[in-house]
C-alpha cells in the first residue's frame, strides 16, 4: 500500500498537507480492505480440492472413465488384469472418476500406475464433472458395482443412475456396467440411447455366476476353466512333477480373437480347427461373421458343413496375443514347410487380397447398391477373378447389400482397442456373405427342401447369436415331420425345455417322498435364505440345464433343499421348468438329505442368500462352509446301488449301453456306489475368496494364496464371484468374448429374450416351428472317458493331439481340455478321487486311462427318436438318461488293438496334413 500512495519507490510523493492526509487514508482504507478478504481467500485455498482439475487429453491416446464401486479392491483386481502384459502394449489412459478422495493405500496404487492411472474427485451425476473427465471424447465409460452389498437391488439402481447420467449427457458413448441381479438388467433397455449393438454391455454378475455353477453340473471343472480363460494369467514354470505344474501351464492360456488368413477360405471349420492345432498350436473354438442381414453370428465348433469366408473373425484359445497372429499371417505358399510355429511371420508374397482398385470399385457397389456381378463399373478382370474363385470353390454367388458402414482395415491386421472394444477394426472386413451351408446327403433332400434349404437358416431370436443349423438339412431327422403342433414342449424361442406352470404345492416333496422317490443322477441344489434374504436368481442356475439342445430324457432332474418361505419368492421364475422338485428342509440336515440321496447325485451346488448380510468377511461364507463339511462328512451304505456312467463322462457319441459284443464298449467298467460324503461332487459358492483354504481340511494352501491357486479352485469345487471382476476389461478389449462366454453358460440367452422376461417376467411357451427346432441344434459342453470306448487305445500312454485329431474327424467333438485325477502323476496308486483342470494341453500331452476330457460335442437329432413316449416320472427318465447314449446318428466301430503310437508316427502325421 505504500509502495502504491508513493507510486513506485518514493521519487513522486505528496508535497501538500491535504495530499499527505489523503494517503494517509487511502492506505488505511487499503489495509482495511485487504484485511477483510483474507479470511475467503484462505477459505478458497483451503478448499482447493487436490483431485479438481480436468482432463488433458492427448492426441493419439485413448482414455477411458472408470466409476462406480471405487475402492482399493475393486481398483487393484481391474488395473492387474487391465494392464496385463500378455494384452500387448495398452495403449489407453484410464480416468477414475469417484466423490469420495482415495485413502493412502489407493493413492498409492494410484502413484504406482502414474503414467496410465489419473484420479478426479467427483460424481458422474453432475454433467460438470462428466465435461472436467472429457467423457465425449472417452473411448469407454466402465461402471463397477460392489459384490458384496447388504442391498443389491439398491446398488443396481445406483448403477442405472450412472447410466442414464452419462447418457443423458453424451449418449454415443459406450458404457460397459456389471449388474448384481439378472431382473434389473431390464431396466436399461428403458434407457432410449442404450444400444447393445453399438457396444454397451451389461455384465450381470448373478447371471454369469449362476451359468458357471450350472455348467459344472453338466462337466465338473468346466467353471475353473472358463474363469481362467478370460482372466489374464502369468505363466509361473514350475519344474516338479506335480499336480500344479501342469494345471498352471493351462492357466496360462486366455481367450483371443484374430481374423482367419485368407489361405483357409473354403475349408471347413474342422479342417481349419486341426490345422490351427497341428500346425500353428492354436485352439480354434468358434467363429464369427456377418450374415446376409448384416447381423452378428457366432458358430461354436459349428461341424464340417460350415466353410470358411473371407474375413472371418476367429475365437482363439493360446497363451498369448502374438500367438494368435500366426493365423492371421499364415500362408499356406511361404509356411506349409515350417514345423516351428514361432517362424510364422508376416510373409512378402502377394496375398490373395483385393487390390485397391477392387476395394474402391466394391465401395462404388455399395454406393449402388448392386451386386459384383450386375455393377456396370467393375471391370472384366474383377470379373473373372470370382468367376476362379467361385469354380474354386463352389459356394453360393456374392451378394453385396446396400450399407452405410464403409470398409475398414489396418496396416497388419492387428486387433487394437478400437471405439467398440479394439477388436472391430482389424482386416479388410469383405462385404460378401458366402453360403454356408453344403448338402452332403443330397438323395435324402426333395428339390423342394433343398430349394428352400439352400443356405443356413437364421434364427430371428438372438443377435448376436449361435447360428442354427437347419434340422431339415440332417438326413433321418423326423423332428419337424412327427412333431405334435398342439403340444408346447419349448419356449416361444425354442431355446430351453417349457411346460405349463406348476403350482409350488404339486412338486414339494415330503422326507418320507422324496426317500420312496428313486432319485439318481440328479442335481442337489442346497440353498441358504429366508422370507427377509436377497434373492440369488435361481433361473439363470435352472436355465442351462433346461437347454434344448438337451433331449427330455437327458435333462437332470432338480431338487432344491432349502427354506420354504425363500423357495416361494423364487418359485414365480421357475413354474415353467420340468423336472424340478422341492424338499423343505435346511441343506445341514443329514436326514434331508439322505432322503434326496445325495450320494447318487451328479453334482451338489451349496449356494447362500445370506452371504451378505454379514459385516465380518470371515463369517460370510460360514453356511455354505458348513454345508460343505457336513456332507463330505456324510457316510452311505454301498447296497443303494452302483453310480451310473455320467460319474465318469457321457458314452461317446454311437454307443450305447446295450451295445453287442463287438461294440467298443462292451464290458464298461462302472464305479461302485459311492460310500464316504468326500467322493460326492461339489460346488460351493464363496463370497470371501480367502474362506477358500476352509473347503479342504487335506490341502496345504496358504491363507495368503490367490483363489485361482488354491486346490478346490483348481478341482472346480468351489466358486467364488470376484473371478468375474476380469470380465470388464476383457470385455472392453472384445465385446465378442462377453456374447461367447454368455452363449456357452446360459444355454442360450439372447436380448430378444430378456426383453421378453422384462415384459412377463417368466418364459412363454411356443409351438413347434421349423424355426424354433432349428435353434435346438447348437453346441454344448460334456466329459469324454477314456476308460473304454473308441478311445481307449490312446487312454493308456497316447497322445492328446492323436486325440483332439481323431475326435474331431470322427465324430466332430472338439477337446479342449482335460480333468485329470490330482495324483495320476505318481507312480504309486492312491485313493484320492479329487481332480483337476488343465486347459488346450499341448499335442504331446501323455494321456492316462483315467482322463476326462472337456470337450463341445454336436447335437444329435436322432438321440430322441426312440424315446417319444418317455415317461416325466423321475425315476424312469433318469435310468434312462443313463443308459442311453448322448449320439446314435454315429455308427459304432470295433475296437482297435492297443497299441502306443510311436514319435515317429506322430510326427509323420503332422507332416502330412494337407488341405482337403
Amino acid at each position: 500500500m505504500v509502495t502504491m500512495s508513493t507510486v513506485g519507490y518514493g521519487d513522486v510523493c505528496a508535497k501538500t498537507t491535504l495530499g499527505r492526509l489523503f494517503m494517509v487514508f487511502f492506505i488505511l482504507g487499503g489495509l482495511a480492505m485487504f484485511a477483510s478478504y483474507v479470511p475467503e481467500i484462505i477459505e478458497l485455498i483451503g478448499n482447493r480440492k487436490k483431485y479438481g482439475g480436468s482432463y488433458s487429453a492427448v492426441n493419439g491416446r485413448k482414455h477411458i472413465v472408470v466409476c462406480g464401486h471405487i475402492t482399493l479392491e475393486s481398483v487393484s483386481n481391474f488395473l492387474k488384469d487391465f494392464l496385463h502384459k500378455d494384452r500387448d502394449d495398452v495403449n489407453v489412459e484410464i480416468v477414475f472418476l469417484h466423490n469420495i478422495s482415495p485413502n493412502l493405500e489407493l493413492e498409492a496404487l494410484f502413484k504406482r500406475h502414474f503414467t496410465q492411472v489419473e484420479f478426479y474427485q467427483g460424481s458422474v451425476l453432475n454433467p460438470h464433472d462428466l465435461a472436467r473427465v472429457k467423457i465425449e471424447s472417452a473411448d469407454a465409460c466402465l461402471i463397477l458395482a460392489n459384490k458384496y452389498c447388504a442391498d443389491p437391488d439398491a446398488e443396481d439402481a445406483s448403477n442405472i443412475m450412472r447410466v442414464i447420467s452419462i447418457k443423458n449427457y453424451h449418449p454415443k458413448i459406450r458404457i460397459i456396467t456389471q449388474m448384481l441381479q439378472y431382473h434389473n438388467k431390464a431396466h436399461l433397455l428403458n434407457i432410449p440411447s442404450w444400444n447393445w449393438k453399438e457396444g454397451d454391455d451389461a455384465i450381470c454378475l448373478a447371471e454369469l455366476k449362476a451359468g458357471f455353477i450350472a455348467q459344472s453340473c453338466l462337466a465338473q471343472g468346466l467353471s475353473t476353466m472358463l474363469a481362467n480363460l478370460f482372466s489374464m494369467r502369468s505363466y509361473i514354470k514350475i519344474e516338479e512333477d506335480t499336480w500344479q505344474k501342469y494345471y498352471l501351464e493351462g492357466v496360462a492360456n486366455e481367450m483371443y480373437t484374430e481374423y482367419l488368413s485368407s489361405a483357409f477360405v473354403g475349408l471347413s471349420f474342422p479342417t481349419v480347427c486341426e490345422l490351427c492345432y497341428v500346425k500353428l498350436k492354436l485352439l480354434l473354438i468358434a467363429i464369427e461373421y456377418k450374415s446376409e442381414q448384416r447381423e452378428s453370428s457366432i458358430l461354436i465348433n459349428p461341424g464340417n458343413h460350415v466353410k470358411m469366408q473371407e474375413g472371418t473373425l476367429g475365437f482363439f484359445i493360446a497363451s498369448d496375443a502374438k500367438e494368435v497372429k500366426r493365423a492371421y499371417f499364415y500362408c499356406k505358399a511361404c509356411h506349409d514347410d515350417i514345423t516351428d510355429p514361432k517362424r510364422i511371420k508376416k510373409c512378402g508374397c502377394k496375398r490373395p487380397k483385393m487390390s485397391v482398385y477392387k476395394r474402391m470399385k466394391l465401395a462404388c457397389c455399395f454406393d449402388c447398391g448392386r451386386s459384383e456381378r450386375d455393377c456396370s463399373c467393375m471391370a472384366g478382370s474383377v470379373h473373372s477373378n470370382m468367376d476362379s474363385l467361385q469354380r474354386a470353390f463352389p459356394l453360393s454367388s456374392v451378394s453385396v447389400h446396400d450399407c452405410s458402414t464403409s470398409l475398414r482395415a489396418s496396416a497388419d491386421g492387428a486387433t487394437t482397442p478400437g471405439k467398440t472394444g479394439g477388436q472391430r477394426e482389424a482386416g479388410v472386413r469383405f462385404k460378401a456373405e458366402w453360403n454356408l451351408v453344403e448338402d452332403e446327403h443330397p438323395s435324402t433332400l426333395s428339390p423342394k427342401k433343398k430349394q428352400r434349404n439352400g443356405g443356413m437358416r437364421n434364427s430371428p431370436n438372438c443377435s448376436p447369436k449361435v447360428m442354427r443349423h437347419d434340422p431339415l438339412l440332417i438326413p433321418g431327422n423326423e423332428q419337424i415331420e412327427n412333431m405334435d403342433v398342439n403340444v408346447k414342449r419349448y419356449d416361444s424361442t425354442g431355446m430351453f425345455h417349457w411346460c405349463p406352470s406348476k403350482d409350488i404345492e404339486k412338486v414339494i416333496l415330503t422326507r418320507s417322498e422324496a426317500s420312496m422317490t428313486v432319485l439318481s443322477g440328479h442335481v442337489v441344489v442346497c440353498i441358504f435364505g429366508d422370507a427377509s434374504s436377497a434373492l440369488v436368481g435361481l433361473r439363470n442356475l435352472v436355465m442351462p440345464l433346461r437347454a434344448s439342445n438337451f433331449h427330455y430324457h437327458e435333462l437332470k432332474h432338480i431338487v432344491f433343499v432349502g427354506s420354504l418361505d425363500y423357495l416361494r419368492r423364487e418359485w414365480e421364475t421357475l413354474h415353467n421348468f420340468p423336472k424340478v422338485s422341492i424338499l423343505p428342509g435346511t441343506p445341514l440336515s443329514r436326514a434331508d438329505l439322505r432322503a434326496v440321496n445325495i450320494n447318487l447325485c451328479d453334482m451338489c451346488v451349496i449356494l447362500s442368500a445370506n452371504q451378505n448380510n454379514i459385516d465380518d468377511a470371515s463369517l460370510q461364507d460360514k453356511e455354505c462352509i458348513l454345508a460343505s463339511l457336513n456332507i463330505k462328512s456324510m457316510q452311505f451304505d454301498d447296497s443303494i446301488g452302483v453310480l451310473q456312467a455320467n460319474s465318469q463322462g457321457f458314452t461317446p457319441p454311437g454307443m450305447d449301453r446295450s451295445s453287442p459284443d463287438n461294440s467298443p464298449v462292451h464290458g464298461l467298467v462302472r464305479q461302485a456306489s459311492v460310500t464316504t460324503g468326500s467322493n460326492i461332487p461339489i460346488i460351493t459358492e464363496l463370497v470371501n475368496d480367502s474362506n477358500v483354504q476352509f473347503l479342504d481340511q487335506d490341502d496345504d494352501d496358504d491363507p495368503d494364496t490367490e483363489l485361482y491357486l488354491t486346490q478346490p479352485f483348481a478341482c472346480g469345487t468351489a466358486f467364488a464371484i470376484s473371478v468375474l471382476d476380469s470380465l470388464m476389461s476383457a470385455t472392453y478389449f472384445n465385446d465378442n468374448i462377453l456374447t461367447l462366454i454368455r452363449t456357452l453358460v446360459t444355454g442360450g440367452a439372447t436380448p430378444e429374450l430378456e426383453a421378453l422376461l422384462a415384459e412377463e417376467n417368466a418364459l412363454r411357451g411356443g409351438y413347434s416351428t421349423p424355426q424354433t427346432l432349428a435353434n435346438r441344434d447348437r453346441c454344448r459342453v460334456a466329459q469324454l472317458a477314456l476308460y473304454d470306448g473308441p478311445f481307449a487305445d490312446l487312454g493308456d500312454g497316447g497322445c492328446y493331439g492323436d486325440l483332439f485329431c481323431k475326435a474331431l474327424k470322427t465324430y466332430n467333438m472338439l477337446c479342449f481340455g482335460i480333468y485329470r485325477l490330482r495324483d495320476a502323476h505318481l507312480s504309486a496308486p492312491s485313493q484320492c478321487t479329487k481332480r483337476y483342470v488343465i486347459t488346450n494341453p499341448p499335442y504331446e500331452f501323455e494321456l492316462v486311462p483315467t482322463d476326462l476330457i472337456f470337450c463341445l460335442m454336436q447335437f444329435d437329432h436322432n438321440a430322441g427318436q426312440s424315446r417319444t413316449s418317455l415317461s416325466h416320472s423321475s425315476h424312469s427318465s433318469h435310468s434312462s438318461s443313463k443308459k442311453s447314449s448322448s449320439v446314435h446318428s454315429i455308427p459304432t466301430t470295433n475296437r482297435p488293438n492297443r497299441s502306443s503310437k510311436t514319435r515317429e508316427n506322430r510326427d509323420k502325421h503332422k507332416k502330412e496334413m494337407v488341405y482337403r
